[in-house]
């Protein structure tokens, strides 16, 4: 008798993990950290997303932010995801039900757009331009994607990881009036 498998046995090589199946909310892959619902939308989805959501009480934006991760590719994102180099983070909150999710959206590096969610809620308006100045991730369909922070003639996102830092010296005014 040897010890190799039979044709009915198999291999441990040839072990099928059983499929998991991806919990979805809104159309997006939703998980639990920390006691925050998160959701993750790929881009394309993500106005569909969001539009559920508000559909279903989300009615209040809090905030719009990104982040930029250049030094950390590898990361881990949530089920289906693909990580890319920025990634879109949306907070929105239910008041009626005193419910918040967080709604998080990887932006490729090579095009860094993504829907504006202002004609839902019009006070995205400005973190969408945030996001836009400090990161230099658009939003197609905003009525007004200029600068908010930075001078308009500025060159680059200072929030970007690959931003050079110290290229412009700090000027401090004379302080005659300290005693």
């Amino acid at each position: 008798m040897t010890d190799e498998p039979t044709e009915d046995e198999g291999t441990d090589d040839e072990a099928v993990e059983p499929e998991v199946e991806i919990e979805t909310r809104y159309g997006a892959a939703v998980v639990t950290d920390r006691g925050a619902t998160v959701l993750f939308a790929d881009r394309d989805g993500y106005l569909d997303t969001v539009t559920q959501a508000r559909e279903d009480g989300f009615v209040m934006c809090a905030d719009v932010t990104a982040v930029d991760y250049l030094t950390h590719p590898d990361r881990t994102v949530g089920p289906g995801a693909t990580a890319e180099r920025f990634e879109l983070v949306v907070n929105l909150f239910d008041p009626a039900r005193r419910r918040r999710i967080r709604i998080r959206v990887q932006v490729p590096e090579d095009d860094p757009t993504v829907p504006s969610i202002y004609s839902m809620f019009p006070g995205a308006d400005a973190p969408e331009r945030e996001v836009f100045d400090m990161f230099g991730i658009t939003f197609d369909g905003h009525p007004d994607p200029t600068r908010i922070l930075m001078p308009d003639d500025w060159i680059g996102h200072p929030l970007r990881k690959d931003f050079a830092q110290g290229r412009i010296p700090v000027q401090f005014k004379s302080a005659t009036n300290v005693r």
